[in-house]
């Protein structure tokens, strides 16, 4: 009706086909229901309104309300969307409204969620009620609470269940003050989503979920049932077992026909014994416990999807692989649309498997593979799996005429994030022209690196300590080399009050020399090469890179030496081997360079 802006007080019904899947509660009142055929309604309410759902058609990329989808049941796929659509507003409202720490929501199905409001409630009443927060009489905990510090309590339009006649003239007590602090939070979710949607709905507070549940439907529309637990025996009393929850199917059936009654008060009856007696222990306990309110399932924070279903049946069936193709592709292109809501294309989420079904003659196969995790997902790689899928249930043979056939996907996580590919870690090589060696000394006064921040280094500690100090003017030669070099000048006729300070910081180490520590009054100095830092961690950054290249250099000069010769004369091995030697230190390979060590 929002989407139609229709007033309320219009009957209204969607219609499936020729049937009806929901009426409106002005439709109800002209003697509609779900069960009615859509020519049986218009003889019941001429003014009834049937808006066909939205439908699916073979070409097209995107559901739509077509005014001829009840004539083209054979070509047309139902599509449920549009509701979805709305409980995600809806659902995202709800999460608006509560506070993000608070909050605990689960989705029950697509216009149903139950809500956790217990630290909620706590929170609202520490912040009324002060006495709350006081330490417990003789620090003992398990001294009774004082009583509430009022004597009415306001419910306004809500629906409250009476009590028992000698119940209602006693004072509240804090089970029906927590009552109450609940059901004000639902008051107010429900009117933002009044404000914001323009959706009416119906809920029911209590301390439980199966209560809550019962609650929500017992006054219809737009209200909300609360009940407190000391009415919770007079509220039950007068359900029919399956109304509960999880008595609805086979095991309520089981029940009414074990007990021969479909009342809860005529349950009240039968003894704990008895229960566990004609249906089994835990199933006994179970049912015991339900019909006198106690239930203790928890809510769980669900609101994700966790599969995703696009069917059809077939009247009349299909006999041909290229009519189940072409369905095959209506069916991804509605699950992709739904997966593009869900978030695939940001990998926000996605499923790990894909399912086919295939019915013929009463039976069902099924068919499943695995969504490839390292492919984006897009309706092509949707579509070639469930051709593969197909192709699989052919093989197997006796497959026509087909009655069913439907596409799922399912298995869904959390898309990864952050991930980076391997270029991410490979640095680019760098140009022979920006190399430290071709920048000539007259060019480099004082070359700094940029470095993150990393806790100062002492010299006396490191791999450093293991190798000998080069003396200052053998080392002059060498050049400052780091992963990113940013150059300036450095004056030593301009001090640097704060560089002065960190100086006298630093001096403060083991060695109290500053000359062999590196430590000048314009700044921090390399004793090997004459350039001066800012800090202290660009200095012993330097430094290791003095200590690496001076093992590089090491190291290709060890390779680059020829193996000794073997001689079988020992006379001649002394003068060979002493003219190998002055052969490998005046010739150098290209690209070495001679290190003179004192």
């Amino acid at each position: 009706m929002v989407r139609l802006g229709l007033p309320e007080d219009k009957p209204l019904a969607v219609q499936q086909w020729q049937g009806l899947i929901a009426v409106n509660y002005a439709a109800r009142d002209c003697g509609i229901g779900r069960h009615c055929n859509v020519v049986e309604a218009k003889k019941l309410c001429p003014d009834l309104i049937a808006q066909h759902v939205a439908t699916w058609r073979e070409g097209d990329d995107k559901w739509a309300y077509r005014s001829d989808a009840a004539a083209n049941i054979v070509t047309d796929k139902v599509s449920l969307d549009p509701y979805s659509l709305e409980s995600r507003k809806i659902l995202a409202v709800i999460r608006d409204v509560l506070p993000p720490q608070l909050q605990r929501v689960e989705k029950a199905s697509i216009d149903e969620v139950f809500l956790d409001l217990s630290a909620h409630v706590y929170a609202v009443l520490q912040e009324r009620f002060s006495e709350l927060s006081n330490p417990p009489p003789y620090d003992d905990p398990t001294e009774k609470l004082p009583r509430p510090s009022i004597a009415a309590l306001d419910w306004q339009a809500d629906a409250l269940v009476d009590l028992n006649e000698d119940q209602e003239t006693e004072d509240p007590d804090w089970d029906d003050v927590a009552i109450l602090v609940g059901s004000e939070i639902v008051r107010n979710v429900r009117a933002k989503i009044r404000e914001r949607l323009g959706y009416t709905c119906s809920a029911g507070i209590a301390s439980n979920k199966m209560v809550s549940k019962l609650g929500s439907g017992f006054k219809k529309p737009n209200s909300q049932t609360v009940v407190r637990s000391r009415a919770m025996h007079k509220f039950l009393a007068d359900f029919k077992v399956t109304r509960i929850r999880n008595l609805g199917g086979k095991l309520g059936d089981q029940v009414v026909s074990t007990f021969n009654t479909d009342s809860v008060k005529g349950l009240l009856d039968v003894s704990l014994d008895q229960m566990k007696a004609r249906l089994g222990g835990e199933t006994g306990l179970w049912l015991h416990n339900t019909i006198r309110g106690i239930d203790v399932s928890e809510v769980n924070s669900r609101t994700q999807i966790k599969s995703m279903l696009s069917a059809k049946s077939f009247r009349p069936s299909i006999s041909t692989e290229v009519q189940a193709v072409k369905w095959l592709r209506i069916f991804v292109g509605d699950i992709f649309s739904r997966l593009v809501e869900e978030g695939v294309l940001d990998n926000k989420r996605r499923p790990r498997s894909i399912n086919l079904h295939h019915r013929h003659a009463g039976q069902t196969r099924s068919k499943q593979a695995p969504i490839p995790p390292g492919k984006v997902i897009d309706e092509e790689v949707l579509f070639h799996l469930a051709k593969d899928l197909l192709g699989q249930v052919i093989v197997e043979g006796k497959v026509w005429p087909c009655a069913n056939l439907s596409l799922s996907v399912g298995g869904f996580e959390e898309g990864v994030k952050g991930n980076m590919g391997i270029g991410a870690f490979l640095v680019a090589k760098t140009d022979e022209t920006d190399s430290p060696r071709s920048i000539s000394p007259e060019k480099r006064t004082v070359e700094t690196v940029e470095y993150s921040n990393k806790r100062p280094r002492i010299e006396s500690s490191g791999i450093h300590k293991f190798f000998p100090r080069g003396s200052e003017d053998s080392s002059k030669n060498l050049t400052a080399y780091g992963g990113e070099v940013s150059t300036k000048e450095a004056h030593a006729d301009m001090p640097d009050t704060q560089n002065t300070h960190e100086s006298q910081a630093a001096g403060f180490m083991d060695q109290p020399d500053e000359k062999e520590h590196g430590i000048s009054g314009a700044g921090f100095l390399c004793t090997r090469c004459d350039v001066t830092f800012d800090d202290p961690e660009q200095l012993q950054s330097h430094k290791d890179w003095h200590m690496a290249k001076d093992l590089h250099e090491e190291e290709r000069a060890g390779h680059a030496l020829p193996q000794k010769p073997v001689t079988s004369s020992n006379s001649n091995s002394k003068g060979t081997s002493a003219t190998s030697r002055r052969n490998r230190e005046s010739k150098l390979e290209r690209g070495q360079k001679k290190l003179n060590f004192r």
